[in-house]
């Protein structure tokens, strides 16, 4: 069980022993064993080609498992046509009809479902004012912003009241500021509503933001499943590590290995202690992965203790407004990061720590994780 869960949800939806192919030869999705809780927020994430699209059309109904079955609500569903699944569905394109009204658009799945014209009404009435829009009832999705058209197709998908609302990258056409306002909405609706979420994207820090956990998704299997924090904070492999948040990679051989901790020799020189997450034994290949707000500039000459301690120059500073990052050449890794409180920037870019300056890394061993070679 994970930390802080101390009685999961019952599974509403269930995945077992599912596996897709398109061509009969390649695997899409390899041997998928999923429980979806009841009331959560799941995110599917997942490089393009991952398998993650492709799982949420099996559970949508419009794609059928090669081997294996799909529970919800402990009912096999592989069989049920998508339109008697009780699923709301929010497509990133909206797919709304352009010749309905806004009010129309939203009535649409109750008219399908034969619900009579008063409680319909009620019904659309209702879903207005969730998505703050009783006013342009009447306009068509043609006359409406993208943002507009999106909080739309979401009202749609929930009109019906469903057991489960599937989103595959619904925000994906938005602009970044009017995407991070959605992602708070429909975070917030979530939690009102107390609704079941399965949500398709390949924005990591979108991810993070909305999910209750995460599903990782690569070459068809799940890497790691957990809270987004979690994830963050104690990845299992090197995919998990690289894909969620920024993150530096140290290749290198294990030459011991003492209970939870490890020391170990770097490709481009030196030697430092990390802990012991994916390593096989000593003398094996690993990756090292160390975040960069986890890591400090110490200026040559200066003294600092602590095992981890390796040499480094200056290649770049890069202002990104509420902090900087230092881009430095450590170990063999031109491109390893190290992330600057606000103010030190100037200091690093016109002081003496400067481009083509030499300085020091230092890290905890706690915040260096040996994990499988890239």
């Amino acid at each position: 069980m994970e930390a802080g869960m101390v009685t999961p949800a019952p599974a509403l939806v269930r995945f077992s022993g599912i596996q897709k192919t398109y061509d009969g030869e390649n695997l899409v999705v390899k041997n998928l064993d999923l429980e979806i809780r009841k009331g959560e927020f799941i995110t599917l994430l997942g490089p393009s080609g991952s398998g993650k699209t492709t799982t949420l059309m099996m559970l949508a109904g419009f794609e059928v498992p090669t081997q294996g079955e799909i529970y919800l609500a402990e009912r096999p569903i592989k069989n049920v046509p998508p339109h008697k699944r009780d699923i709301g569905m929010v497509f990133q394109n909206y797919a709304l009809f352009p010749h309905l009204t806004i009010a129309e658009n939203i009535a649409f799945p109750l008219s399908v479902r034969k619900t009579n014209k008063a409680e319909a009404q009620e019904r659309v009435s209702a879903a207005l004012r969730m998505i703050k829009m009783e006013t342009l009832a009447q306009r068509r999705p043609g006359q409406l912003s993208g943002g507009q058209q999106q909080r739309v197709a979401l009202a749609r998908a929930l009109v019906f009241n469903p057991q489960l609302v599937l989103m595959d990258e619904p925000l994906g056409a938005l602009d970044k500021r009017l995407r991070e306002q959605m992602q708070l909405e429909i975070k917030q609706l979530h939690e009102t509503m107390g609704i079941t979420v399965v949500y398709v994207t390949h924005d990591q820090s979108e991810a993070l933001t909305m999910s209750d956990r995460i599903a990782v998704f690569n070459d068809g299997i799940v890497q790691q499943i957990d809270r987004p924090d979690a994830l963050y904070e104690h990845p299992v492999n090197s995919f998990v590590a690289h894909f969620i948040g920024e993150n530096n990679v140290l290749a290198g051989t294990v030459e011991t290995i003492d209970k939870d901790y490890c020391r170990v020799a770097l490709a481009g020189g030196g030697a430092v202690t990390a802990r012991a997450v994916n390593v096989s034994g000593a003398g094996a290949s690993t990756s090292l992965s160390v975040r960069p707000e986890r890591i400090a500039i110490v200026p040559d000459g200066t003294s600092s203790d602590g095992p981890n301690r390796l040499p480094a120059k200056v290649q770049n500073t890069i202002y990104l407004g509420d902090h900087a990052l230092a881009v430095l050449d450590v170990a063999g890794n031109g491109e390893f990061m190290v992330k600057l409180p606000p103010g030190t920037h100037d200091n690093l870019r016109h002081g003496s720590l400067g481009p083509g300056e030499s300085v020091f890394v230092t890290f905890r061993p706690e915040d260096c994780l040996a994990l499988d070679p890239v």
